[in-house]
């Protein structure tokens, strides 16, 4: 395993994560006193291997049609978009 490789992709995520929309859900789901935290943990836990699952083998094959520059254009542009759209409109 490449550990650079390893540690540049966990502190993205990791920051990407950090007060977005999933964590407050799992906040939310914590926050009642009945449910157990154990299982809103796993639960949490689950659903992000899950949609990082997703993302790797949607990226696999994309990756074999599209290159990979092109995908980080896509990918930029994106994000500035959103950005804008956020800025603009909330």
């Amino acid at each position: 395993m490449d550990w650079r490789v390893f540690l540049t992709i966990f502190v993205s995520v990791f920051l990407a994560e950090l007060g977005d929309k999933t964590q407050l859900a799992t906040m939310l789901f914590a926050s009642d006193k009945a449910v157990s935290k154990w299982t809103v943990f796993l639960a949490s836990a689950s659903a992000l291997v899950v949609a990082a699952a997703i993302g790797v083998a949607a990226g696999s094959v994309i990756s074999q049609y599209v290159s990979e520059k092109v995908l980080s254009m896509i990918a930029g542009i994106g994000f500035i978009l959103i950005g804008a759209w956020v800025l603009i409109f909330r």
